[in-house]
């Protein structure tokens, strides 16, 4: 009896399936410098720190990033798009957000798994993050291909890009220019096409 590989597709959140968390924190509060965001900075650490800095210059709470997060919804489609992959395939969201943060918005796409960050506060300031692991996407898509999964990857940052090229197969979704510019992959901007394009990754890529 022939036996196949299990399948499974891993995704960003951010910009993939939801909006920027920090764009829209900069837009409530004026901070724009918090506009920068992974699809401008490659180094997480460096971006982080940045994004610290401004909230302790600026004293921004925890609460106050709650309650940006509590008016967004997911972009215009994700929902569907993500109930119909998730009718054929295990779907599993790799984000460099937060626990705190993606909770909201996880409850609005109908609860898919996701593996992210963490936040350390102290009095309502967020005072550090800590990271799951380091390169998690990439870490998490090779421990998966360990363990006999077939994996195709989206996203749309440079911190996707190690998912991307450790995965099966991989796309770019709704990135940037520059990011299009300096990776290699198929660049898609709309949910159907993304849809198609996994599909027929899975079928090229076969058992």
């Amino acid at each position: 009896m022939t036996q196949h590989r299990q399948q499974i597709v891993t995704l960003d959140l951010e910009g993939v399936l939801v909006p920027e968390i920090w764009v829209a924190v900069a837009e409530r509060t004026g901070i724009e410098e918090l506009r920068r965001t992974t699809r401008d900075e490659p180094d997480y650490d460096v971006l982080m720190r940045q994004r610290l800095g401004l909230l302790d210059i600026h004293g921004l709470t925890m609460s106050t990033i709650q309650d940006v997060i509590s008016t967004l919804s997911p972009l215009d489609g994700a929902k569907d798009f993500l109930d119909e992959l998730r009718a054929e395939f295990q779907v599993l969201i790799l984000s460099d957000t937060f626990e705190q943060f993606a909770q909201p918005l996880m409850r609005q796409l109908g609860w898919p798994t996701i593996w992210c960050h963490q936040l350390l506060t102290a009095d309502d300031k967020i005072i550090d993050y800590r990271l799951r692991i380091d390169d998690q996407k990439r870490k998490a898509v090779n421990a998966l291909k360990s363990l006999e999964f077939t994996v195709v990857a989206a996203g749309d940052s440079y911190n996707d890009t190690t998912m991307l090229g450790a995965a099966h197969a991989g796309f770019l979704f709704r990135a940037p220019q520059n990011v299009r510019e300096e990776f290699d992959f198929p660049a898609i901007d709309e949910y159907a096409e993304l849809l198609g394009g996994i599909r027929a990754a899975f079928a090229a890529i076969g058992s």
